[in-house]
This record gives C-alpha cells, structure tokens and sequence, in this order.
C-alpha cells in the first residue's frame, strides 16, 4: 500500500494531441514516457522518485493498453540490467531509481551498457536527492555520467522543459547509441504547471517481436577484444554524435539580457532559484526576462565547448552556478576557454559555496557578490540585502527552539525493539550494533543511541562480518524488510553462513518498503494482484542455511523481545542466528483502518477506537518511561497535585494505541501509572447507560477531593 494513490490523476495520462496537460512533474514524465513510445519501465523506489513508481503502478492498466511493460525491480541493479533489451532491440527503454545511493548499487550493470552501447533509447531517470532535505550522503550524479560517459540530462523546472527532455533524450540516446540520464531534484519532482499533450505512442517494435526474432551481436558484449573497441567507439563516435545532437536541436538554451559584459552559466535545474535571485535584485522579473544573459545546461554531460565559447567570447565575467562538489563543471569550463585562448573571466565556486544546496539565501548572497565585483553599476537600484539567517528574530528563534531530529511515527512497531535492545544494554553494556537503512536507522538517534555503523541499504548484515571473531560479547546486525530483499539475503544472510559468523541478524519485518513510501516487498503480508507476495523471511533464512531462525509476530510485546535477543546472543546451537521482529508499519495500519472506521461510523455502527492515558496520581514524574520509548505521542504537563512539583507525564490524543508505553513501563519495572481506554463510537442502550453512572461516580468523588484539597488551600 503506497503512501498515496495516483488513480484519480493516472487518467490523465490519456490526453491526447492538443490538450493540455495540468498536474505534477511525476505525473508529466510519466506522459512524456508514453508520448515517447517507450517499450519497457523499470526501476526501484526512493525519494525524490518513489512517486514515479507510484504513478506506474497505478497505471498499469493505461500501460497494458499500449503493451508497454513495467516491473518494480529487486533493487537498482536489476533495473538498470533491464535496459540490456535496447542493446540489440530499436526498443525504448526507461529505469529509475533514487540517487546516488541507487546510482552505486546500479553501477556494474550501468556500465556494461555504456560499453556497449544501445541501439533502442534508453532513459534513466534518476532522483537526485542533493541537499538540505536529502536523506543521504552528499554525493552527485554527475561523477557517474564522466565515468561511464553517459550523457546527463538537467532540465529546467517547469513542465514544458521536463517533458522536452524526456522525449529529446531517446532520441538522443538513438543518436548516439549512448544511455542517457535525466536528473530530477525534488522540487523538479514535485513541481505543478501545464504543457500541451502529444498522442501516446505505442512501441513499433516491441518485446514479443524481439523474442520471436531474436538478435545477437558479440560486439556489443563486454569481452576482449570488443571492450577495447568500446572505449574507441565512445571518442570517436558516440560523443560526436552527441554534441552534434545537441547542439543541432538545441537541447541547451540562452536567453539574452542588456547586460551583455557579464553572464550567467548555470544548471537547467536551478534556473528557477537563478531567475528568482536575479528578480530580487531587481534584474529579471517572474516572466523570465533577464537583464544578465543566461546560458542554461539542460545538457549537463557532455558540455558543448562551441557553445560554451560562443556565449563566453566578449564578455568580461562569466559566473558559473554549479550545485555540489566537487566543481566538475567549473574545471571543464577553465579547460575549454583556455584551449580556445578565450580570456573572459570565470567565477563559480570563489563567490558560491564549494558544497551544500543553493537555496535562494546562497544564490541570492552568491550572484550579488558576483556583480559587485564585475557589474556593480547593476546593483546601484538594487534594494539592500541582509542574510536572514543573522536577521535577530531568526537568531533569537534558534536560541529557544530545539533541534527536531528525524525518529520513530506514533506507535512505530520498530521502536519497541529498540526499547527492548536499551533494556538488554542496561544488563549487559553497551553492544556493537551495525546498523542499515530504513525506518530503523532513527535508533541512533536520542533516546535509544543505538547502532555504530551504517553502509547501506541491506549491508547490515554485511557490516557486521568484521566482527566474526571469538569475543565474550555478539555483535547484533539489523536491517529491514526492504534491505532483506534488495540484497541482504546474499550480502548478509547468505555471508554471514558462509562464513560460519556466530552473530545475530535482526530483520524489521514490518510489511512493507516502509521508508520509501509502504510498497510492497516480496513478504508483505497483504494481497496484491499483480505481484507475489506473502513469501516468508524465515524460509527464505531457512532456505541458505541459518538453523536458528527465531519470528516474533508482536514486537509491541517488550518483554518477549528482550528475551529472544537475550536467548540469541547467549549461545544456543553454533552458527548464525536470526530474529524475525514482525509487525506491521503503523503508518500503513492507520492509512488502512482509518477509512474503514470512517466508514462504519458513518453507517451507525460500533466501533472502538483504542488509547492510553496516564493516572497523574499514580505517575512518579521521573519520566523513565520517555527515556525508553520517546513516542511522540508521550509528553509532560503541570502535576496536578499541588504538593507535588514534577510534571507527570502526559500522553495526548495522537495516541494510536499501540500499547509500547505499557508494556515498557511493565518490562523496566516502572510506575504502574498507564491505563489503557476505549472510546466507543455509536454505543449501545447498555453502554451509555453504564457510562451515564460511571461519570456521575466520579464527579462526586472529584468534588469530594477538592473540597479536602481546599482545607489545605493557603
């Protein structure tokens, strides 16, 4: 169950020539996709892209109709492995993945097709998870597509560019016989507007013809004496057709301006940010008209050196906006302008920061300095500037408000583990947890302070082999659900017996790809017509050899956790030992029942909805119970009793009811203060009639207890 539905806005996707297309940047991609006459989709979830996956499933059927194929791969690598039906097929082909984690994981298989070309478009849409709201280390696409010599496609952030680029880059593809990639930050993602729809296409050749007909060619595959021919093929042929692609249909663009001394060369995907800096400064209005001439890359990789001199040659600057390090971009230029005795000067990474977003703050500091150096005439009607960050209101805002770290959802069934792993730490000390990637990885973060390592998505496991050493003490390796099935039943699991590890393995089986947005995986418990679900982790843990599988169907229950990890790391049969924590993501949960509950309310049936609260008068005030869950539903308030000065703990009403915070309190022998409630909707002739008694019970008792606190009363 995806995090959010594109049913309702799939149909859009069946526009035809001359309408107009409104909606978001994923959805548009995927119109651009269909408009394009692509044969086959791949790809693997993660932010800023999961949508995109999204939208393709929920398309299926509109998909079907045009016999294009799309698969939700294992992991990147074996969408990027599927493109292998363009190399020898004229069929066009696309993937998509997040990056550049999935970047990484894709990249063997990434480059065997670069080395031997395509014959069919092939498009890779990556999700280019740069900068502040990123989740990820602080890493760039572009390193790949020098490596590989892959071309890079970087479009500005409106609909109309976005669309152009995706059908203009299999074409360019076919042009070169070169893979192509489209990077798209979030807010390209995410971006609403318009662009007049073409027809969708259908694949003139498609996938059952190719198996009918099959084709083969050595050259193509990765062997010597073709790899060599390969590299040979990328120089002298590949990359000219590129640039004269390029530069024949104008995949990158200029805008004049009369400011025509100084330029501006920038990244297609920060145009928007670019334009709105140069708005501020009073020299572009929100139409795009621009004082200071723009050179936009929409073409990233390879840069078009007849251009980059064509715009440079009689200017006295150039600036250069180029988002992340290292300055990739900046040192191409420098080669390029020197080798054509170009002698403009070039700014770049001296005015704007070496690394971190360009937020409009940073463009905004970065392009002022820049003409204040080399154009300062065109700031004299400029309006004064001040950072905001050093505005007093904002500095003052930070001295007061905390930090707010990422962590567990109300009611997370990961949480309890982690709980209950604090408790065992609190037995035995501290343990070397290596962690993974996911919901789970937030352990690391306050209360629980758990886990030493992370090094990627399913490498757990993997991260933890170092440690299969004769020790007094375990290391404990944890991964998901998700990072199980993309790849560690073989990188950690697999490993793990292989190598005869004595170790511990938790998996977080929570029934879905939880942290990219609730799609299913090959354990998730729910039916899905169109995929194989309901295959057990445990057979498959079985299935490469662990003899000691333990599966925990309620991590909520504290105490059975902590037994089962302690029964683990004790000993038991030699070998490598795995628990299997199930539950399902509460997010998922709610997203299910929610609807349901509304429903039935609606009809005028019964229906309970289960929380707890906490007895102030029962409650110590110390708080424990926080320090080991740290459920956001879980705070404090004023003590009621006037004896009494620390606050009690307070839970409020976004309580789902999980149940972790007593069953917390039970396994750390703390206060018996959490009660658990039921609230009744629609209740019966019995029930209101019990609840009418109940409440007038305790008002009276209520009255009596104040009328004795008033005898004490100053």
């Amino acid at each position: 169950m995806a995090e959010r539905s594109f049913r309702k806005e799939v149909q859009k996707l069946r526009l035809g020539a001359g309408e107009t297309f409104r909606g978001e940047g994923i959805l548009a991609v995927t119109k651009a996709l269909l408009q394009s006459g692509v044969g086959y989709v791949a790809g693997y979830q993660g932010a800023p892209i999961s949508h995109l996956m999204d939208v393709l499933a929920d398309a299926r059927d509109i998909l079907s109709e045009l016999g294009v194929h799309f698969e939700t791969s294992a992991n990147e690598a074996t969408a990027a492995a599927t493109l292998a039906a363009s190399v020898n097929y004229p069929i066009r082909g696309a993937a998509t993945w997040k990056s550049t984690v999935g970047t990484n994981v894709a990249s063997d298989a990434l480059a065997n097709l670069a080395s031997g070309g395509v014959t069919g478009g092939a498009l890779i849409v990556i999700g280019e998870d740069y900068g502040e709201g990123s989740s990820i280390m602080q890493e760039r696409t572009h390193a790949f597509a020098m490596k590989s010599q892959v071309w890079l496609l970087d479009p500005r952030p409106n609909l109309p560019s976005i669309v152009s680029m995706v059908e203009k880059g299999f074409e360019l593809s076919e042009a070169s016989n070169t893979p192509v990639m489209l990077e798209l930050r979030i807010r390209a993602c995410h971006v609403h507007g318009h662009f007049v729809a073409r027809d969708n296409v259908r694949p003139p050749f498609t996938l059952q013809e190719a198996l009918v007909t099959p084709r083969r060619d050595t050259g193509r595959i990765v062997l010597p004496p073709a790899s060599f021919q390969h590299e040979k093929d990328k120089i002298e042929k590949r990359w000219p057709a590129a640039v004269k692609f390029i530069a024949g249909h104008g995949l990158n663009e200029f805008f004049d301006g009369d400011a025509a001394d100084v330029g501006i060369i920038l990244q297609g995907g920060l145009y928007n940010g670019v334009l709105r800096a140069l708005e501020r400064l009073g020299l572009a209005n929100a139409f795009g008209n621009t004082r200071v001439p723009l050179y936009v890359l929409n073409v990233t990789y390879p840069l078009i050196d007849a251009e980059v001199v064509r715009f440079c040659a009689g200017r006295r600057a150039v600036l250069l906006v180029e988002e992340g390090q290292p300055d990739y971009i900046e040192q191409n230029l420098h080669a390029i302008l020197r080798k054509a005795d170009v002698h403009t000067a070039l700014s770049g990474k001296d005015v704007l920061p070496m690394a971190g977003e360009y937020t409009g703050e940073v463009l905004l500091c970065g392009l002022r300095a820049f003409l204040d150096r080399h154009a300062p005439r065109l700031l004299q009607a400029s309006p004064a500037h001040s950072s905001v960050a050093a505005h007093p209101a904002v500095q003052a805002l930070a001295g007061v408000v905390p930090q707010r770290p990422a962590g567990f959802c109300t009611g997370c069934p990961e949480r309890p583990i982690f709980t209950a792993m604090k408790l065992m730490e609190k037995e035995l000390g501290p343990l070397h947890v290596s962690a993974d990637i996911g919901c789970h990885l937030f352990s690391i973060l306050p209360p629980f302070n758990i886990g030493n390592t992370t090094m990627g998505y399913g490498l757990g496991g993997a991260a933890a082999s170092a440690f299969n050493v004769e020790a007094p003490r375990k290391a404990i390796a944890i991964m998901g659900d998700g990072g199980f099935w993309h790849n560690g039943l073989t990188s950690g699991i697999g490993n793990s017996v292989f190598n005869r590890s004595d170790g511990v393995t938790l998996i977080v089986d929570n029934g879905y790809s939880a942290a990219t947005g609730g799609q299913d995986v090959l354990s998730s418990r729910a039916a899905n017509p169109t995929r194989s679900t309901n295959n057990p982790i445990e057979q498959a843990v079985r299935g490469v050899g662990v003899k000691q599988v333990t599966t925990i169907t309620r991590t909520y229950d504290v105490e059975r956790m902590r037994q089962a990890l302690r029964e683990a790391l004790d000993g038991g049969q030699p070998g490598h030992k795995v628990i299997v924590a199930q539950s399902e993501c509460m997010l998922n949960r709610q997203r299910r029942v929610k609807p349901l509950m509304k429903q039935a309310i609606q009809k005028g049936e019964r229906v309970v909805r289960e929380r707890f609260v906490v007895d102030p008068d029962t409650c110590t005030g110390d708080h424990a119970c926080v320090r080991i869950s740290g459920c956001p539903s879980l705070t404090i308030r004023p003590n009621p009793d006037p004896l009494r000065v620390d606050p009690v703990t307070h839970v409020d009403d976004s309580c789902v009811g999980c149940g972790l915070c007593g069953e917390a309190a039970h396994a750390a022998a703390l206060c018996p203060s959490f009660m658990r409630a039921e609230i009744v909707f629609n209740p019966g002739p019995w029930e209101k009639f019990r609840n009418r008694v109940r409440t007038r019970v305790i008002r009276a008792l209520q009255r009596q207890v104040r009328r004795r606190l008033d005898r004490y009363a100053f």
